[in-house]
This record gives structure tokens, sequence and C-alpha cells, in this order.
């Protein structure tokens, strides 16, 4: 009887990884209530794309909706992985700041407006490095200016991860939800093979890189507030508990002493594993 009613529970489970970034925006808004703004049928496409013959996407890979969650007001922002690995341009970059900025005006306003981000962002878009750059600290600015008034939640579920610039915004917001699928760091494993050599990490490895950057281990060193398993059912529920949190007593990004204590801790001479780097963390509270 109970192996039926894990078969018929599996059946259910829809995977939150497998959804696209419209699907993921309407499943953690409270249903019926998605309204999306700059929407395909806008046309905000990337004019730096096709300069250098690249096929632009029509929403440029971020998908920005309104509605509620838990009745109460909400904007979603949702990441495409698939679309230019959900690298920040100019287009996409400022959707995401000017999103923040309508939902802080909200809240100054007395309308307390929720703000998620779904990522799935290798960092900024190289092809517009520069534009790149200065929009991803405007998001930086709204993300923190907004934080001061309602929580900003982060979901980041995989495959494609959360690197770059997008990790700093994934370490400014005020929860972060993760699955074990996911992967959270500043510089990709690809990119730190690139630069380091293979001594320092291969990225082939997927065992090592998921140790050392995956949801659970991430989880399990304070970077992840909540790690649920890919079911999108599940991830809304934990975005909706977020918020019932309310602010925390001290924010992540404001642990800047006890983080630095930690890595005075680590002797780099040698190779750490995710283990001894869990029991620091442990120990250094």
């Amino acid at each position: 009887m109970s192996g039926n009613t894990s078969v018929k529970e599996d059946q259910e489970r829809r995977s939150y990884i497998e959804l696209k970034a419209r699907e993921r925006a309407r499943q953690l808004l409270d249903e019926g209530t998605f309204h999306e703004l700059l929407g395909p049928f806008d046309r905000m496409e990337s004019v730096w794309l096709p300069m250098q013959d690249i096929v632009p996407q029509s929403d440029d890979g971020c998908v920005v909706a309104k509605g509620t969650i838990d009745g109460q007001p909400a904007v979603v922002i949702a990441m495409e992985g698939k679309f230019q690995g959900g690298s920040i341009g100019e287009v996409c970059g400022m959707k995401m700041a000017m999103a923040f900025a309508l939902a802080r005006q909200d809240n100054e306003k007395g309308i307390p407006t929720r703000a998620v981000l779904s990522l799935e962002s290798g960092g900024v878009r190289l092809q517009e490095a520069n534009i790149g750059e200065l929009v991803i600290a405007e998001i930086y600015a709204e993300l923190v200016a907004l934080r001061r008034h309602v929580p900003v939640v982060v979901v980041i579920a995989g495959n494609t991860g959360c690197f770059g610039g997008m990790s700093l915004a994934a370490g400014l917001s005020t929860y972060v939800i993760m699955t074990r699928q996911a992967r959270l760091s500043m510089n990709g494993p690809e990119v730190i093979e690139q630069e380091a050599g293979i001594e320092e990490i291969q990225a082939s490895d997927k065992a090592f890189v998921w140790s050392m950057c995956g949801g659970a281990q991430r989880y399990e060193t304070g970077a992840a507030d909540m790690l649920v398993d890919d079911d999108a059912d599940a991830v809304a529920e934990a975005v909706r508990e977020a918020f019932r949190k309310g602010q925390p007593p001290v924010l992540r990004s404001n642990q800047y002493e006890l983080y630095i204590r930690r890595l005075n801790a680590l002797d780099t001479s040698r190779q750490w594993t995710p283990e001894d780097i869990r029991k620091v963390w442990k120990e250094i509270a």
C-alpha cells in the first residue's frame, strides 16, 4: 500500500527545474493572479545581440509578473537559463531593476509588495559586458532598497545554477531557497579551471563540484536558508514560508565579520573538503 502511495506521489510531482521561466513565475504566484509586465508581444529585445549575429529573444530571457502570494501583492522575476545561459544584459537587467524599484515605490506608498527572484544565471552577458555590469549595479541598489521594507526571496533550482553577478544578488537577498540540484558560487567551475588550472578544480568532476557549491552544501554552510525537493508545489510553499518568517534579526550580507573570522580559520596551504568547511562554519558561529 505504501509503495503504491509513493508511486502516485512521484507521478503527481511536477519538477520546478523543468519549468520554463514564465511557468515558474506563474507557479510562485497565487492561482489566477499572474499578470506579465513587458511580455513577449512588447518586443523588448536586445539591440546588441543581432550586431553579433545572435538571435535575440522577445523578453530577453527575463519574465516579470505581478500578482499575489498568500493574498498579498507580489512581483516575481524569473530568469530563463536556456537563453544565453541566463546572462544579464541591458534589457533583462533593467527589467529586473525596475521591477524592484516599482515594488519599493509601492511599499513607500503603504502597499506592502513582496518580491521573488527565480535565478538561473551564469552572470553578466559577455556580448553586453559593460552595459551588463552597469545594470547589475542598478539591480543591487534597488534590491537593497527594497529589502528594507519587505523580504526579498531568491529561488535557485538548477540546471544552470547561479554564478557571477547574480550570485551576489542572492547574497544580498533576505532568504535563499535551493534544491539539491542547484549550484551557487561567485565563479563557475569552468571559469575557475580555465583561470587557475585543473590543479585548482576539475570542472568535469560533477560529484566534487556539487559537493562544494551544490544546494546541500550551501544550506549546511548557511548560504541558503531552505533546502527543498525539486517539486513545483514544494518550492512555492517554501517561498510562502519565507515570507511568513518576516524580516530576520540580521541579514546575511551584514554578517561580514563572521565570515572574515571563518575565512581566517582556513589554512589555504591544503585542500579543504566540504565536510571540513561545514565543521569550521559550525564551530565559528
